[in-house]
């Protein structure tokens, strides 16, 4: 019989995900796993049966922590501004929180590492990009109610990949990013701040 866990899970998987974001799969040594999480190698194997079982625990962490509620006001029944408020959260983040802005995007950065030609990693970033497009589109649709159904997935698409673009360049370019997102806001005719 092993040992009983002894840590907290949420907090172990919070900390490895920091690690991963900043310096990527590739680059996350075990020796700064250990230090970041406090768990010694052989607890972090045992709880997550390798440095990729502690990788995709952190990925789900970031869509479920980081991604989904910045997306919480996207939904089918979104409000008007619902877009704006979701491209205006996301400049000021990349912007105004140096941290978070100099990190990027995890599954964006992962996308363009090493990693990311694995397959299930590629499946977890296609439904992220899939899961971002339906919520941009929610709010399209919320935004632009006169437009033709056509036009607004068009516009969505777009949008979708403005904001790809956005978190690819937020770690190098904050202001290139946030020029993103300006496109963004005036492809559905309104201006961030």
């Amino acid at each position: 019989m092993g040992r009983p866990q002894t840590f907290d899970h949420d907090t172990v998987v919070r900390a490895a995900r920091d690690v991963f974001w900043q310096v990527g799969y590739e680059g996350a040594s075990l020796s700064e796993l250990e230090s970041a999480t406090g768990l010694k190698r052989s607890s972090l194997y045992h709880a997550f049966g390798s440095k990729r079982g502690l990788f995709d625990a952190a990925v789900e962490h970031y869509l479920d922590q980081v991604v989904r509620p910045r997306l919480t006001g996207l939904h089918p029944d979104a409000a008007p501004d619902a877009l704006l408020d979701y491209l205006r959260g996301l400049r000021s983040a990349i912007l105004d929180d140096p941290l978070r802005g100099a990190r990027g995007c995890l599954l964006i950065g992962v996308a363009g590492a090493a990693i990311g030609t694995d397959r299930a990693v590629a499946e977890v970033v296609t439904r992220y990009r899939a899961e971002l497009r339906t919520a941009i589109g929610h709010g399209m649709d919320a935004r632009l109610p006169g437009h033709t159904p056509a036009d607004r997935h068009r516009l969505a698409e777009v949008c979708t990949g403005l904001v790809v673009a956005a978190l690819a360049l937020a770690r190098t370019d904050p202001v290139g990013s946030a020029d993103q997102l300006d496109v963004a806001a005036d492809l559905i005719g309104t201006e961030l701040p």
